[in-house]
């Protein structure tokens, strides 16, 4: 099990229909994200996500925490390469963003491994 911190931002907050499709992935085409479809093929069955927002260096946002549900690897309107997930919580709430050296945070998508955002993550799923 990992966890993965996962942006929903496609010129709009795509994080509500992540949410009400129970879904998260990449809306980039293959030509122009391979290396993002290929990411999203890799999570396993009950990695941990949550959707986050982090702009301009920012606090972390973090819109619903969930779970990878299958291995299933799905393509609709919304996504080219996505994931179902089951969402365990979809309250949001703010994480303040802490002193690190390794800022993947602007990144898409991202294995966290921080442990003060790993504790605050696990902390709302138990």
């Amino acid at each position: 099990m990992a966890i993965y911190g996962v942006g929903a931002y496609y010129g709009y907050d795509v994080s509500p229909d992540f949410i009400n499709n129970r879904i998260v992935g990449v809306g980039w085409s293959e030509q122009d994200a391979p290396e993002l479809q290929e990411y999203f093929r890799t999570l396993k069955v009950g990695d941990i996500v949550y959707i986050k927002a982090a702009f301009g260096g920012g606090d972390i946002t973090v819109k619903a925490i969930g779970l990878i549900e299958d291995s299933n690897i799905i393509s609709n309107s919304l996504v080219t390469t996505g994931r179902n997930v089951k969402w365990i919580n979809t309250e949001k709430f703010i994480i303040k963003r802490p002193q690190e050296k390794n800022n993947v945070r602007s990144n898409t998508v991202y294995e966290e491994f921080h442990p003060d955002i790993l504790r605050e993550i696990i902390l709302r799923i138990n």
